[in-house]
């Protein structure tokens, strides 16, 4: 059997995703986030777009949590087997291509997200279902294909932003010619324009959130000093009020009491003060950003995701955890009854104890980008470079943007994972022909 690979392979890992349903119904709830996708009133988000709350829109009708963790269990299945089917298509080997997709078949964090009402197991399909398509062939209909994943990646997470202008980039570079390029680009325009116009109609506001200056500007609480930027009076408001070595971590300064940024009122004119400032202190003290940036990546050579100690939202939990009244309503409107995370023993258990070893390290996932990255320049495998500039941009742009968060880095597994498969191919894709111009015979 020529996948007999891949179908031992997926057994045990349908078999962890059946403990997360038995184990922790009817879903895993991110405190905030969560709640506010699953809001009856579809409005456009301020914080973050509101694409992974259309599609559980469209859900709605069923009252199920359980039914939305089920489809996304399938979907990340599924994109392990179209992730393999590529690289056999590239002429590896079963076996070679099944260890490949190891990760996203038992990485438990990617497990944990599909099992979360949370935007990041949809917009990993979406991007990597995107990528995919256009290194296995490029053409005005998969470029179209491509582009409108990506515009739909875009009004997920906004990080996905940058792919669509990296992708569009790589078919500019690689010749394949003016009609998969403009299908690219018109394509993905049509679900980042729809939604814009939108939140334009909404909130008077042609963006896609109301809170990029805002992270951008809790990026620089990890440094800013005010006696070095010197901002004007109408910023000197947003100057933190602790010593550096006191502040806590970037995202803190977007929600808690202590933050100045509570201070600004009107949404839209604390996210442009907010973005006036930060751009005022990166320029100010750009080798304080830097460092900034640098101190988040070297998160990458943590081996440990979570320590046993360690206070975090990513691990699963050991009892059932009672919902806010202020949102528990959200949630129970949309479950037509009890939402609340249960915990089911003895399934929650064996899961929780997989988690503390069932995942690749950051050490090896960089190992492999940089190593994959390198190879493929040297072997000249070009389609794998798009895969893996895409990575680098997924794990690299969150500590220059707002912060490091070891969620930020889960999207870029199964794209590192299709780069090293394309590296190793036995041969990459032709590159399509110039065309040429007919020569007429002289007369």
């Amino acid at each position: 059997m020529a996948h007999r690979a891949l179908l031992i392979a997926l057994l045990p890992a349908i078999g962890l995703r059946v403990l997360a349903v038995l184990g922790f119904p009817p879903a895993i709830l991110f405190y905030g986030d969560s709640f506010a996708f699953l809001r009856e009133e579809l409005t456009p988000g301020t914080a973050r777009p509101s694409g992974y709350s259309l599609l559980l829109a469209l859900l709605r009708p069923a009252h199920s949590l359980t039914l939305v963790t089920v489809l996304q269990h399938l979907l990340g299945l599924a994109l392990a087997i179209a992730v393999y089917a590529l690289l056999r298509r590239r002429g590896l080997p079963g076996w070679g291509a099944t260890l490949l997709v190891t990760p996203l078949l038992y990485d438990e964090f990617l497990i944990l997200l599909e099992h979360m009402i949370m935007a990041d197991a949809v917009f990993i399909v979406l991007v990597t279902a995107a990528i995919g398509l256009i290194v296995w062939r490029v053409t005005p209909a998969t470029a179209a294909v491509g582009g409108v994943l990506l515009g739909l990646a875009g009004i997920t997470r906004t990080v996905g932003l940058p792919l669509l202008i990296l992708t569009a980039a790589y078919l500019l570079i690689r010749r394949y010619g003016r009609r998969p390029l403009v299908a690219l680009l018109v394509a993905g325009a049509i679900p980042l324009g729809a939604y814009a116009t939108w939140m334009k109609a909404e909130k008077d506001t042609f963006a896609l959130t109301q809170a990029d200056g805002n992270f951008l500007w809790s990026r620089t609480m990890s440094f800013a000093d005010c006696d070095v930027i010197e901002p004007p009076e109408r910023l000197a408001v947003l100057c933190p009020g602790m010593p550096v070595e006191q502040r806590p971590y970037p995202p803190h300064w977007l929600w808690e009491s202590f933050s100045p940024l509570l201070k600004v009122p009107g949404t839209a004119n604390r996210n442009q003060l907010a973005g006036e400032f930060a751009r005022q202190a990166i320029l100010a003290q750009p080798g304080d950003y830097l460092a900034a940036v640098v101190t988040d990546l070297g998160q990458l050579l943590r081996w440990e995701r979570t320590g046993v100690a360690e206070k975090t939202p990513y691990k699963l939990p050991a009892s059932e955890r009672p919902i806010s009244e202020s949102v528990r309503g959200v949630a129970e409107s949309y479950e037509a009854g009890p939402a609340a995370t249960r915990v089911v023993e003895p399934f929650a258990g064996w899961l929780r104890a997989y988690q503390r070893f069932g995942y690749v390290p950051f050490p090896l996932l960089t190992l492999a980008l940089v190593g994959t990255l390198a190879a493929a320049l040297v072997r000249r495998r070009w389609d794998a470079l798009l895969p893996g500039l895409a990575a680098l941009a997924l794990v690299a742009s969150p500590p220059f943007l707002a912060a490091f968060d070891v969620r930020y880095v889960i999207p870029a597994i199964p794209l590192i994972v299709l780069a090293a498969g394309l590296t190793l191919a036995r041969a990459e894709r032709p590159a399509p022909a110039a065309k040429r111009e007919p020569v007429k015979a002289a007369r």
